[in-house]
């Protein structure tokens, strides 16, 4: 490893964003996930999924402002939780 004080600095920054970056990515994955099987297990849509559902893009459209997302997979992952909601309806 560097002995430029720089070089640490950035290696301790790149570090934390990584956690940081990890924790979100695995927060949506996880939200993703639980909001799925709750659609799996109930045949009726209710005003809660919508409201789990607007938790879910916030997320991810904080992550996609962040640059954590690449914006066309934070647009994929809405489509699928859109697209599971749909099915779950018919």
């Amino acid at each position: 490893m560097s002995k430029n004080i720089s070089a640490i600095k950035k290696n301790q920054v790149s570090l934390r964003n990584k956690c940081r970056n990890r924790s979100s990515k695995s927060a949506i994955k996880t939200l993703m996930k639980k909001y799925i099987l709750s659609l799996n297990n109930v045949s009726n849509i209710n005003e809660s999924h919508m409201l789990h559902l607007s938790v879910i893009y916030k997320k991810i459209d904080k992550a996609v402002s962040k640059g954590i997302l690449h914006k066309n997979n934070g647009s994929r992952k809405k489509s699928r939780l859109a697209k599971a909601m749909e099915n779950s309806i018919s």
